[in-house]
């Protein structure tokens, strides 16, 4: 591979004399299959020269502490040949690639990972969740975190369940209510509701105290007292015209903007979309609903097939990826549900947009209320929304503002 960067007889005499020479040219392999341009694999390269000129690889296994001093001392040199330009960048930058390349050639060094306390007991209430509860894994893994970070927080560290009191989990849940970044009341009830059902789970196993699931108290919540708060529809076009253009990025996100914003996608089931779920003879999309678990089909709209035509034809890589959306930057990947919250949290802050959460999500509430003030029932927005309850749509009642000034506007007076 080093063959194909460089021509000068001297440089590529350079990179050849430096250690590990074989694991550095397959490595360089790796970048190239995944999409990285000859710009792009020359820079690697000198990454990699420079790594294995400062990291000592006197032994077989290369720790994270030795990559980091390593680092410094690369960061230093750096600083003083260019002035601090960009040094602590170059130390990120210098880890990373190290992390890569050593994990690539089996040669780095697992840091000892401290588990929490009693994991068998954390493992036993996984198990139960996923196959006597039936939950999706999202869930499972959501609420033994809440059960592990608890176990990590009390002081000291309990040996066993049997140790930990009421009164430990209460106090527990008064400091993340009090924390810089505190939690709301909504996710305070949460993480009591998930604890709950965690000790439940220990009481019935009998790993610890009788009593203290029924003894944790969450906030007080009404039934229906929080409002979305999403985009108005009038906004979604001011972004659906921001990211309309020319460029790569304009063109997948177009595609991205028009699911979530005409089917009121969540941003994992615009992830999890494939080539293979767009019948392009039939004119129907398969999304794949992430809460209930299952796959719903849905008439192919004019203008999303138009743009995800465009992405696809014009800016997708070429690759054995079946994801319908990928990365632009090498290497290539698929597009996590996280960097589609991004990439529409950008657009809306650039256009000036103030919600109190900006992200993909603002998007299907704007869909919902642009499709209840367009008449439709709450049972066909539930439907395309893939809601389970009725009581999940009904909240978008309360925003209705429209429709609630209609209602006060009857007169009632030859009724009374």
């Amino acid at each position: 591979m080093l063959d194909t960067l460089y021509s000068q007889p001297a440089v590529l005499a350079r990179f050849r004399a430096a250690p590990l020479v074989e694991e550095r040219d397959r490595y360089l392999q790796l970048c190239s299959e995944r999409g990285h341009n000859r710009n792009a694999l020359r820079k690697i390269s000198w990454l990699l020269l420079v790594i294995v000129t400062h990291v000592p690889l006197n032994r077989n296994m290369i720790a994270l502490p030795t990559i980091e001093r390593a680092a410094e001392r690369h960061k230093k040199r750096f600083k003083r040949a260019h002035r601090g330009y960009r040094c602590a960048s170059s130390r990120r930058i210098f880890i990373g690639t190290a992390k890569r390349f050593f994990q690539f050639i089996g040669r780095l060094a697992q840091p000892v990972q401290r588990g929490a306390p009693c994991e068998s007991c954390i493992a036993g209430y996984q198990r139960f969740l996923l196959n006597e509860r039936g939950l999706s894994p999202v869930t499972v893994e959501s609420r033994c975190q809440h059960a592990r970070h608890l176990l990590m927080s009390l002081r000291p560290r309990p040996s066993s369940l049997t140790a930990i009191t009421v009164n430990q989990v209460d106090q527990y849940l008064i400091a993340q209510s009090l924390k810089s970044r505190r939690w709301s009341r909504p996710s305070i009830a949460t993480l009591a509701s998930s604890l709950r059902c965690f000790f439940r789970f220990a009481e019935a196993q009998q790993w610890c105290r009788a009593g203290i699931a029924a003894a944790i108290d969450s906030p007080r919540m009404y039934s229906g007292e929080d409002v979305p708060r999403g985009a108005t529809w009038e906004e979604v076009q001011q972004l659906i015209a921001h990211a309309t253009g020319d460029t790569p990025a304009q063109i997948r996100d177009l595609a991205v903007i028009l699911l979530l914003a005409v089917y009121g996608l969540r941003r994992g089931e615009v992830a999890g979309l494939r080539l293979d779920d767009i019948d392009w003879q039939a004119e129907t999309i398969w999304v794949r609903r992430s809460k209930q678990r299952r796959v719903q089909q849905f008439p192919l709209v004019r203008c999303v097939g138009e743009a995800i035509i465009r992405y696809v034809h014009e800016v997708r890589p070429r690759c054995t990826h079946r994801d319908l959306f990928l990365a632009l930057i090498p290497p290539v990947r698929p597009l996590s549900a996280s960097s589609i919250s991004a990439l529409v949290r950008w657009r809306l802050r650039a256009l000036g947009v103030a919600l109190p959460r900006v992200g993909a999500h603002c998007l299907r509430h704007a869909c919902a209320r642009h499709l209840l003030t367009q008449g439709f029932s709450l049972k066909e927005i539930g439907d395309q929304l893939g809601h389970r309850r009725a009581s999940s749509t009904s909240i978008y009642a309360k925003v209705d503002l429209d429709g609630l000034r209609q209602v006060a506007e009857i007169d009632l007076g030859r009724l009374v």
